[in-house]
């Protein structure tokens, strides 16, 4: 009698549904990609259960809720999610972590941009630090950005740019070779680190959040929404 070998396993799958809308989100989205919940990976919801204690999280989706109730008013609304992808190539996805509203010098570098003094596009290098200290309209830079750390050293993550309508979408991915915990972000006009300059080392957003724990060829991908909402 000859043998007889049987194959055996479990597929299991995951519906993993995209925005709405990239930009505008309603508080049901905001929840649902900031709070813990069930079937996600237990160092996700351990990671947004610490983001979402914080009051400056909540500072955030509150100035958001104001500026779109006044429907009105024009106003520009950032917001930023996380993804970390392991040396192995497994994805984690951490989800929103935090809104924001852009900074008074990136306010600025927009109005230049109208004046033809820089370049638009050029706002697309994505910092990464670990400055904890709450981001405020004032701030030029990250608190402690990376440097050593990053991979190559002293050099941001050059992000794509995409979007649609009214929202400008960058995804930035940075890759350490050294192990780093970041817990804050930054969008600006270049690529090296340096000192704070109007034209070409300007901050447009800084997020802060819970820290995400990487290791030597451990990267952090963020995807950055900004978002222009008409009024008048």
């Amino acid at each position: 009698m000859e043998d007889e070998v049987g194959v055996q396993g479990n597929l299991s799958l995951q519906v993993v549904r995209g925005l709405r809308d990239p930009g505008h989100l309603t508080m049901r989205e905001i929840l649902r990609y900031s709070k813990p919940r069930k079937g996600l990976p237990d160092e996700v919801n351990e990671w947004r259960n610490k983001n979402i204690r914080r009051p400056i999280f909540w500072k955030g989706v509150k100035d958001a809720e104001v500026a779109r109730r006044f429907k009105f008013l024009a106003h520009i609304e950032g917001s930023l999610f996380g993804k970390v992808i392991r040396a192995n190539g497994e994805e984690v996805e951490l989800g929103l972590m935090g809104l924001n509203i852009v900074t008074t010098c990136g306010v600025q570098y927009i109005a230049d941009a109208f004046r033809g003094t820089v370049e638009p596009e050029t706002m697309k290098y994505h910092g990464l630090g670990t400055g904890a200290t709450a981001e405020v309209i004032g701030n030029t830079a990250l608190q402690t950005e990376l440097t050593t750390q990053y991979n190559p050293d002293s050099t941001r993550a050059t992000g794509t740019l995409a979007g649609s309508t009214n929202v400008f979408t960058t995804v930035g991915t940075n890759t350490v070779d050294a192990s780093a915990s970041p817990t804050e972000w930054g969008l600006l006009n270049q690529a090296a680190t340096g000192a704070f300059n109007q034209n070409t080392n300007n901050l447009l957003d800084r997020v802060t959040f819970s820290a995400v724990a990487l290791a030597n060829g451990d990267s952090l991908q963020t995807t950055f929404n900004l978002t222009f909402t008409a009024g008048g």
